[in-house]
């Protein structure tokens, strides 16, 4: 049962059908409609409504949709599909909705679920399913019981989804102005259950960014859902724009999504040694060799867009080569300071992610690196303390230092040689993310010049920053 204190009197928290059902049909919760939030093959957010009263119906059969409107799920000849409420991702939305006419007042849930066939059969195209079926791989080949991660998600803010003009002149920890935006996402999310660690200015001018607190990966995906709908939504009451595109600005800082993430067994941090100089297992330096051995193929997973690769080119923070450190911020790899007795906090930081990316196939497929890693016995390289943007290009081949795709169209070349993530994405997802992704790059060719490789096109601003 879920603690008083913290579960239906406040709307989330909830583990079963039937509380669910006790909250949402207590008059006194105002709960009118109920919303299901699940993502497209590229992670965009997709929603409907309906009405509190079917929700039991919608536990028992499901509710139908056309999934043929939906980039990347079924053709026309096969739309149907039926998404499941999961009961324990129920969560009322922090706020009260008020008609035209003053008593009309409302409350609205919101949930995910699990997409279907008409059969009843998991649906190969959910995107949510697929981390769901990693993890429980996960815990079947390697008895890992929790992949935990802690996003943190870089955001701009602008004066509207046509003008990526500067809204501030603030820099990293300093100045700048929309603090208070921050905080009232933070404040809304609480009321959902959902908790932050951290919240600052980022570096570059407009910037912000909010690190959310660590959860299994499933939540956390929902969470991160959530979030970047959260703060849409508070910036546009305050008459601004949010984004999560990449790169919306020449020579500014793009906007990253850094995963610190660990492994758990029995209740431990598995990530954890004592006695070791990073205080980190044989497993961590394993998972961290699959990380870096796959990077490259799976590069087009964590960073999807032709803009994303906008962001990792040298000299703005972002990691181009393949590498890791301690103190290294240039490294694709990070490993954050161990604290005396936070033994649950040793973890590894992997900075390459943007937060334009589908998140579930995002986990699913840096999991699935690492584990690899660690089913195989893959050897760490050395660890590069030195900032390797000015190192020399024959100390960077005696390291053995890589780097990432230049470009979208080279990223899914090396992606489309690669059995991992095609084996973690399965065939469906695989095959059309590969089609649209080949189809997004064609046209970014038709309209923009190699003048551009390095740099922000107007293209780019105006098709991707309406919806990232």
């Amino acid at each position: 049962m879920p603690d008083p204190a913290k579960g239906p009197a406040q709307g989330f928290g909830i583990e079963t059908e039937s509380e669910v059902l006790d909250y949402v049909m207590n008059p006194a919760n105002r709960i009118e409609f109920v919303r299901l939030h699940f993502p497209d093959i590229l992670g965009r957010p997709m929603d409907f409504a309906f009405p509190s009263e079917e929700l039991e119906k919608a536990f028992r059969d499901g509710k139908g949709f056309d999934g043929s409107s939906v980039e990347g799920f079924v053709r026309i000849e096969e739309s149907d599909l039926v998404i499941k409420p999961e009961a324990r991702t129920f969560r009322v939305l922090p706020w009260e909705y008020v008609g035209f006419s003053e008593d009309i007042r409302w409350r609205e849930a919101i949930m995910f679920g699990d997409i279907l066939t008409p059969e009843g059969n998991n649906y190969e195209g959910d995107s949510r399913y697929i981390l769901k079926k990693t993890l429980k791989q996960a815990k079947e080949e390697f008895g890992v019981d929790d992949f935990k991660v802690g996003p943190e998600l870089e955001f701009f803010l602008f004066p509207s989804d046509k003008d990526p003009s500067f809204t501030d002149k603030g820099g990293y920890f300093f100045s700048g102005k929309h603090g208070g935006i921050r905080k009232e996402v933070q404040l809304l999310l609480k009321k959902m259950g959902i908790e932050s660690e951290y919240d600052h200015h980022e570096v570059a001018h407009g910037q912000h960014e909010i690190d959310l607190k660590y959860q299994s990966a499933l939540d956390m995906a929902d969470i991160c859902m959530l979030f970047r709908y959260m703060v849409k939504k508070i910036s546009r009451m305050h008459n601004l724009y949010a984004t999560f595109m990449p790169k919306p600005l020449n020579g500014q800082n793009g906007s990253g999504m850094h995963v610190h993430q660990s492994l758990w067994k029995d209740g431990k941090n598995i990530f954890f040694a004592p006695k070791n100089k990073y205080h980190l297992s044989d497993v961590a330096y394993r998972y961290m060799a699959g990380l870096i051995t796959h990077a490259r193929e799976i590069s087009a997973v964590l960073n999807q867009w032709v803009n994303s690769y906008k962001r990792l080119i040298e000299g703005y923070e972002a990691p181009v080569y393949i590498a890791w450190g301690q103190r290294n911020r240039s490294a694709y790899i990070r490993v954050p300071e161990y604290q005396p007795g936070k033994e649950g906090a040793t973890r590894i930081e992997l900075r390459s992610p943007d937060p334009a990316c589908n998140l579930y196939l995002a986990f699913a497929t840096m999991l699935m690196a690492g584990l690899k890693g660690v089913k195989e016995g893959y050897s760490l390289p050395e660890s590069v303390e030195e900032n390797i943007y000015r190192m020399s290009s024959a100390k960077q081949k005696r390291f053995d230092i890589r780097v990432l795709p230049r470009n979208l169209e080279e990223a899914i070349k090396l992606m489309e040689k690669s059995d991992l993530v095609r084996e973690t994405l399965g065939d469906h997802i695989f095959t059309t993310f590969i089609a649209n992704k080949r189809a997004e790059i064609e046209e970014y060719n038709v309209n923009v010049s190699r003048e551009f490789e390095k740099q922000v096109s107007d293209f780019e601003v105006r098709k991707y920053l309406p919806f990232l």
